[in-house]
């Protein structure tokens, strides 16, 4: 069902929708399809893959309301061929909502209580808009309940407001004047200027919704829900009213100005009003998409950074006045040692050096990792100083403190306090940025905007996705794995990744890909889906500690005999597997898409796909009093939006590189130039220190200094908004540090 539309509006193949939607249907995980059912799905992504998904569902449920419509209507007795006709044609739930109109259960409105008063005939009598005298006419409807013909007139009228708003085409009309002409309209509420200085620039603002940028829409929806600001969506209000007696009034006569003041009542009491609502629905539901899509986008990129790998870590998460907690972690993340130093006084700054070397030395410390966060660059520079010679990484700590108060974070470590635990997290990130993100929420994570605001289950759903997307496609090794990561993994679930980690305590590490299959409750089908992510170093057969799936194992073999050589000495000679001809082992089961997938997973088998970890070193300032304007120094991307990208350039509070500053060419999205943590030089163009803001540029690196007013126009006048706005996120969606 749906299969053709869904083909066409995607611009693939009927017969790819069909096969996807088979394979869902069948219990298949997306990221199974995209890596494994290629030959079937004639090689669709993931993301065309969830399109599917999601087309097919959004046309399920308006399959679900134009049965429920036409049920509701065929039971009124109402229905004829002509609407069926209309219903069956509707394609948008617009279309599908102004037919059922005229039919929805109403409340006692001003038409109905006309209606019960006998003005109906007096109202036909106007619309038919012949030459008769309205007062004579009028004066025929008078009883008890109407006294008087202006009465008489005014239910008329109000009879008549209620059928143009009912009317298909006057609201289509209207419609399109909407999404041509209408805009978003702001006003602060009276005497609440002080309480809503934070929408200083919403107070008196308009913008026409066909150009206005989802954080726009965003602010001014918050500010409207707070109660500080009053906001409308409308076109100019005479060319609505021009539309309405077009179609209303078709001849001059003595009805006339009762038709225009009908259809004046019928726009601003009924027209407007529905039609604000329902593109102030369609606005925000288009601006959570793309804040959605944009958390979505940052926190792939977050959980697919670099990393360090299996290191022994001594991590550190700084503090003055409580001083530092330090850990020493194996390679397995496992908790060692901990300890404490103080190495913001001078006094105590031998003893700190003391206790560093004796950890390097006795852990066999190969790398350290330092918070962020309060005192992160202090703490730093004071480990670079001691000259143990290995590497010093400072890593993000946003996170950190969700994941030490969590759950999880007790069961792995009872007897640990939190500042431990968030110590832990930071030393782990840098090991496996993926496998420690996976313990917390993704909302918890820095990289979104108005995370609060945008419809809650859609956000969880796509960033659920996004998580998923991310640990199946670099893999799972499931003798390491926490029950967080293993949760993700295509097919299994958290009551599977629970099974799994017991089954791996009580028989020992896997040695095969085949045990899986005595884990309690995970049969066939979920060792379909899961196999192939799944990953044992070391294992008896060494396609296990390969992307190959199982189901092609033969395949593998046959290539391998057809070689004279044994698949040991297949895998990653990349001279041998040049020379296989894909055509020689396409068949029923196996595809070109999967032959040649799997020779390319042979050359380099298990690899992570994660870009190998590079140091980085900030300039030496340190707090935002450092920073002076004309600077440049060099920054990572933090986060991004649609309206710019924040760069950390070492000093506890991001910079801003507004859009306009990222590239000498018009940048309509920060995303398509610049990726999360992207090493990047900037220059400072502002420095405002009482309010911890500083503008940066990237373009103009290298330029001679040019003073730069901030633009006024309302992209950047938003954005002296959004800042504060998305840094009073509880969530420190723009990198705010955690502090104690």
């Amino acid at each position: 069902m749906f299969t053709q539309q869904i083909a066409q509006k995607l611009h693939i193949k009927s017969s790819q929708v069909e096969t996807v939607l088979e394979l869902l249907a069948a219990g298949s995980t997306i990221p199974f399809i995209a890596r494994y059912r290629k030959d079937m799905t004639g090689a669709l992504d993931e993301v065309q893959i969830q399109q599917v998904q999601d087309e097919h569902k959004a046309m399920n449920e308006f399959a679900e309301r134009k049965a429920f419509i036409e049920k509701t209507i065929i039971e009124q007795g109402k229905m004829t061929d002509a609407l069926q006709e209309k219903i069956n044609k509707a394609i948008t739930i617009s279309e599908l909502e102004d037919l059922y109109l005229p039919y929805k259960q109403k409340r006692k409105t001003k038409a109905v209580v006309a209606r019960e008063n006998g003005l109906q005939p007096l109202a036909d009598m106007i619309l038919k808009q012949e030459d008769i005298d309205l007062e004579t006419a009028a004066a025929g409807f008078l009883n008890e309940k109407i006294t008087s013909t202006e009465m008489a007139l005014q239910g008329a009228r109000d009879i008549i407001a209620e059928q143009i708003n009912e009317d298909i085409t006057v609201r289509n009309k209207l419609r399109m004047l909407f999404e041509r002409e209408a805009s978003l309209i702001s006003t602060v509420i009276t005497d609440k200027e002080k309480e809503a200085v934070k929408y200083t620039d919403y107070f008196n603002f308009s913008e026409r919704i066909s150009n206005i940028p989802s954080h726009r829409t965003l602010a001014v929806l918050r500010g409207f829900l707070e109660g500080y600001l009053r906001i409308s969506i409308e076109p100019a209000e005479e060319m609505a009213l021009e539309i309405i007696e077009s179609l209303v009034i078709t001849r001059m006569s003595t009805c006339s100005e009762q038709l225009r003041k009908a259809a004046r009542d019928s726009y601003k009491r009924l027209l407007q009003p529905a039609l604000e609502t329902e593109f102030r629905t369609a606005l925000k539901t288009a601006a959570d998409e793309e804040a959605i899509n944009v958390f979505a986008e940052n926190l792939r990129q977050l959980l697919l950074s670099s990393p360090l790998g299996s290191k022994r870590i001594l991590a550190i998460d700084p503090g003055y006045r409580t001083g530092c907690k330090i850990v020493c972690l194996d390679e397995k993340g496992e908790l060692l040692k901990t300890g404490l130093i103080f190495v913001h006084e001078k006094n105590r700054q031998a003893e700190a050096t003391q206790l560093i070397q004796s950890l390097v030395s006795t852990y066999a410390i190969q790398a350290f990792a330092i918070g962020d966060g309060t005192a992160g660059r202090e703490t730093e520079q004071f480990i670079k100083g001691i000259g143990t010679g290995l590497p010093v990484y400072l890593v993000n700590e946003d996170g950190a403190s969700i994941y030490s108060a969590s759950e999880v974070a007790r069961l792995e470590f009872p007897e640990q306090d939190i500042t431990i635990r968030g110590a832990v997290s930071i030393g782990r990130r840098l090991m496996d940025p993926l496998a420690e993100l996976v313990k917390i929420d993704a909302k918890s994570i820095g990289v979104g905007q108005y995370q609060h605001d945008v419809n809650q289950p859609r956000l969880k759903e796509r960033l659920d996705q996004t998580v998923m997307s991310c640990v199946n496609s670099v893999g799972v090794n499931v003798n390491t794995a926490s029950k967080q990561l293993l949760s993700y993994v295509s097919g299994i679930g958290g009551v599977l990744a629970e099974n799994i980690i017991q089954f791996r305590k009580q028989q020992g590490m896997f040695k095969s890909r085949k045990q899986l299959l005595q884990v309690p409750r995970l049969g066939e089908k979920a060792f379909e889906q899961c196999a192939g992510f799944l990953r044992i170093p070391g294992a008896d057969d060494i396609l296990d500690s390969s992307a190959v799936h199982p189901e092609a194992y033969d395949l593998v073999h046959e290539m391998a005999n057809g070689l004279g050589i044994e698949v040991d000495k297949l895998i990653g000679n990349e001279t041998i597997l040049k020379t296989i001809p894909v055509n020689k082992y396409i068949n029923d089961r196996f595809g070109e898409h999967t032959v040649k997938d799997i020779i390319k997973e042979l050359k380099k088998p298990g690899i992570d796909p994660r870009a190998e970890l590079q140091q980085f070193e900030f300039a030496q300032i340190f707090s935002i009093e450092d920073v002076k304007a004309g600077m440049e120094v060099p920054g990572l991307v933090t986060n991004l939006t649609r309206f710019g990208a924040f760069v950390d350039i070492g000093v506890k509070q991001d910079g801003l590189v507004h859009v306009s500053e990222i590239a000498n060419k018009y940048v309509q999205d920060p995303g398509e130039v610049l990726k999360l943590n992207q090493k990047v030089t900037v220059k400072v163009l502002e420095v405002d220190v009482n309010r911890k803001r500083i503008v940066l540029s990237i373009k103009q690196v290298g330029q001679e200094r040019k003073v730069v007013k901030p633009a006024i126009k309302p992209t950047a006048q938003a954005i002296k908004e959004e800042k504060p706005l998305v840094m009073e996120d509880a969530l420190a969606s723009l990198k705010q540090k955690f502090r104690r």
